[in-house]
């Protein structure tokens, strides 16, 4: 893991172990559906993401709750399909909750991303390649995310 001066995420993932630290950093952020995009050509899936700074949240009592926009990138994608993701309201705001890994009969790797509401994208992949990126500035937000249990 890399921060920089701002304590802006510089994380890059080749395996479920690393996938599994993104997800966590992950938890909560909001993504809007026009923020997503499969380049097939590229073997490339991008997602932007509005990501709350657990990281901060967690530090002290008297820190701001924050967010910052977050670039992930998934390399080597041979294949996306999406569940109850409307492709025709591109502001539909998903709530993330987390990313899991597997492997399939054919050593392809397979992601799984879900969102509230029973919303999820399923990639294929060759191998796994992620990298996750904030970028500019973070913003206070007025509260943290709560979770029912």
């Amino acid at each position: 893991m890399k921060k920089d001066e701002i304590g802006r995420l510089n994380l890059t993932g080749e395996n479920e172990e690393d996938l599994n630290i993104m997800s966590a950093y992950l938890q909560d952020s909001i993504v809007l559906t026009k923020d997503i995009t499969f380049l097939k050509k590229n073997k490339s899936f991008i997602m932007m993401a509005n990501r709350f700074m657990w990281e901060d949240a967690e530090k002290g009592l008297f820190r701001d709750a924050k967010r910052i926009r977050t670039a992930i990138k998934f390399a080597n994608v041979i294949k996306v399909k999406s569940k109850n993701i409307g492709q025709k309201n591109a502001s539909e705001p998903l709530d993330f909750l987390a990313m899991k890994s597997n492997i399939d009969n054919d050593e392809n790797k397979k992601i799984k991303i879900f969102f509230a509401g029973n919303s999820a994208i399923f990639m294929l992949l060759e191998a796994i390649e992620i990298t996750m990126n904030d970028l500019g500035e973070p913003w206070s937000v007025k509260s943290i995310p709560k979770h029912e249990f």
